[in-house]
Parts: structure tokens; C-alpha cells; sequence
């Protein structure tokens, strides 16, 4: 049955990209430069928000802007690019309190307070090769994208453990990162010429990194073999957006 449906989606996706070549202008689609807004959604770890995954980034749903564009070298096959900015908030009271409860629980202490401070905040460089489909008025625009994450900012932790009667307290620092690291993605767009050289176009776009480096210090012989230390941020988001471009 799996199969089956398979080829049917098979089947009814070349039919449609048939029924769209068969349209195109003759003089096919032209490049584009569009500025964007939209909201930028944290996927996988990088959305958890749970002490005992390491690679869980508290990250929340935020806004993205941008630059998106194409240049078409050979009728409607061309190179996209997208250069854009994302802000993935910040940890929230409840979220802190889990990493409190979880440092405390592992680490058998007599109590555990965490701080944290500062956003997700992150570039984005992606580009790649770009085909577009056309009916009438309309363009869709596939794309596969690698390129380069580049965050500003992540949000710093101060982990203070105290131990028993008498211990001195001691202080963990997760620092906020400004590392850079490979990014690969790919994005769908959709874009209506409502005017000669002109278009609004909703765009889907995914971008996922295998982590950003993350430096902590302090006391961190505090965490032993079984506290969380976090070493690499992995960068998971879908993006929905909406842009409007201009032909040349």
C-alpha cells in the first residue's frame, strides 16, 4: 500500500510539472531579489526543552528577516541564495528551573540555582541550485542550500552549586557562543506576479546545523562524570515567510 502511494505521488507530481513547463512564458521566469519577515520555528533538540538531552536548546519560536534572490542562467534553472537573521528568544523561568532541578537531582546537592541570560540570535548565508515551475501568474521555486550559521549570541547560564554544611559554593559558566558553523537546508517558494516585474511570494524554508561550540567554565569538576555540560548546540529550524521581490 506504501508503495502504491508512492508511485501515485510520483506519478502526479510529473504530471503537474509537465502541466506547469507546458505553460512557461517563452521568455521563462526572470531573477528576483525579495526582502522577507516570517517566523522561524525550533525543531528537533534544538526546540527540546529537557535537562537529561544535552543537545536540548530551550529555543522557541521567533522572527526571521531577509534577503532572498535568483539569478537564472539557463531558462528556469538558476543559483538561490538567502542571507537572513533569526532570533530564537530566550530561556524562560520554567526552563531554568528544570536545569535547577536537573543539576540538582544528578549531583545529590543540597540545592542548585541557575541564571541565564541572553537570546538565540543567529545569521544565516545559504545558497544553491534553484528550479522554478510556472502556470500563469504563478512561480514555484525549489532549492536545495548549504551554506554558513553565524550566531551573535546564545543565551549564558551561571550555575551556582552548593553542597553540603560548610562546602564552599561553587559557579559553572555556559558562555553565550559566537561560533559559526556548516549549515545545509533546502526551501519551497510560491510567488504570484501581481504586477509587471513585481511579486509576493510565501516561502517554507529549512536550515539545520550539527551545532554551534559552546565553551563552559568555572568549577566545572562540580558536574563529575554525570552533571549536563554542553559542548555543541545543534541549530534545527522551519521557517514560514512572506516577501515581496522585484524582477530584472
Amino acid at each position: 500500500m506504501k508503495k502504491t502511494l508512492t508511485l501515485v505521488s510520483i506519478i502526479t507530481l510529473l504530471s503537474f510539472c509537465a502541466k506547469a513547463q507546458d505553460s512557461e512564458p517563452k521568455d521563462y521566469v526572470k531573477s528576483y531579489l525579495s526582502l522577507f519577515g516570517g517566523f522561524s520555528y525550533a525543531k528537533s533538540d534544538f526546540g527540546q526543552s529537557t535537562y537529561e538531552n544535552n543537545k536540548a536548546g530551550f529555543a522557541k519560536r521567533g522572527a526571521t528577516v531577509g534577503f532572498d534572490g535568483a539569478y537564472y542562467f539557463y531558462k528556469n534553472l538558476g543559483f538561490g541564495a538567502t542571507f537572513s537573521f533569526q532570533d530564537q528568544g530566550e530561556l524562560t523561568i520554567p526552563d531554568v528551573q528544570v536545569l535547577a532541578n536537573g543539576y540538582n537531582n544528578a549531583l545529590k546537592v543540597n540545592s542548585t540555582l541557575v541564571q541565564s541570560v541572553g537570546r538565540y540570535h543567529n545569521l544565516a548565508l545559504m545558497g544553491g541550485p534553484q528550479y522554478s515551475f510556472t502556470y500563469g501568474k504563478f512561480i514555484l521555486d525549489l532549492r536545495a542550500s548549504g551554506g554558513l550559521l553565524k550566531s551573535s549570541s546564545t543565551p549564558a547560564l551561571t550555575i551556582y552549586v552548593s553542597g553540603a554544611t560548610g562546602t564552599a559554593q561553587q559557579t559553572i559558566n555556559q558562555l553565550s557562543s559566537t561560533a559559526k558553523a556548516f549549515a545545509y537546508g533546502g526551501d519551497a517558494a510560491l510567488r504570484w506576479q501581481f504586477a509587471d516585474g513585481w511579486d509576493l511570494g510565501l516561502r517554507l524554508n529549512y536550515i539545520n546545523s550539527d551545532g554551534l561550540k559552546i565553551t563552559t567554565n568555572g568549577d566545572t569538576g562540580a558536574l563529575g562524570n554525570v552533571g549536563r555540560l554542553v559542548t555543541k548546540q545543534p541549530i534545527t529550524v522551519l521557517q514560514t515567510t512572506l516577501g515581496i521581490g522585484v524582477h530584472f
